[in-house]
């Protein structure tokens, strides 16, 4: 039987064709294996601001002596910027759960959706930008509560009120993991959706 083309030409067309069958599968498995960490990171996420508002908001501490009636106490919430910090957490932690973790299982299902990526990657950002407030105006306080400030006059508490500080300190590491897992969403989520 006789061909019109050379038999090389008939290979490039059927390596050619097969390449654009293996192309796609090979897209959609990355897309699956981003929304697959997207949603892991999210779930990372909403464990550790849970944990630091559940941390910040049941700090307290009463030191066993009193002067004329004056108890020494410190609470989280004599403070705006813990409570601030612990709404912010809460506001955080209620958006990963209730919003984000189901629209990163459906995207899970279905990797090839842009818009509900696109509406989410804006939500995300808004929620980086409030959480890092929350997280770093916290530092500062802490901060000062550990070493004062002499300049002030501000004397560090952190020697009387040890229990606070530990616990203030430590609902600070939740806050921060979040802050990392969410700019580490936003870029996935970048890479997610400029794909073809």
């Amino acid at each position: 039987m006789k061909t019109d083309y050379p038999l090389n030409e008939v290979d490039h067309r059927n390596e050619a064709s097969s390449r654009d069958i293996a192309t796609p599968t090979k897209q959609l498995v990355i897309t699956r294996v981003i929304s697959i960490l997207d949603l892991s990171m999210r779930i990372i996420g909403a464990i550790g601001t849970l944990a630091s508002a559940i941390t910040m908001g049941t700090t307290n501490q009463t030191l066993p002596f009193t002067i004329q009636f004056n108890l020494f106490r410190a609470q989280y919430d004599d403070l705006p910027t813990f409570t601030f910090f612990v709404i912010a957490n809460s506001v955080v932690c209620g958006y990963l759960v209730l919003v984000s973790l189901p629209i990163s299982i459906f995207h899970v299902i279905k990797s090839e959706a842009k818009i509900s990526r696109i509406i989410l990657l804006i939500f995300d950002t808004v929620m980086f930008g409030l959480l890092t407030a929350g997280a770093s105006a916290a530092a500062a306080i802490v901060y000062l509560a550990h070493k004062g400030n002499a300049s002030a006059n501000w004397s560090a508490i952190c020697q009387q009120f040890y229990s606070f500080c530990e616990r203030i300190s430590g609902s600070l590491i939740g806050s921060f993991v979040t802050v990392i897992m969410l700019m580490l969403i936003i870029i996935t989520s970048a890479i997610a959706i400029s794909r073809p």
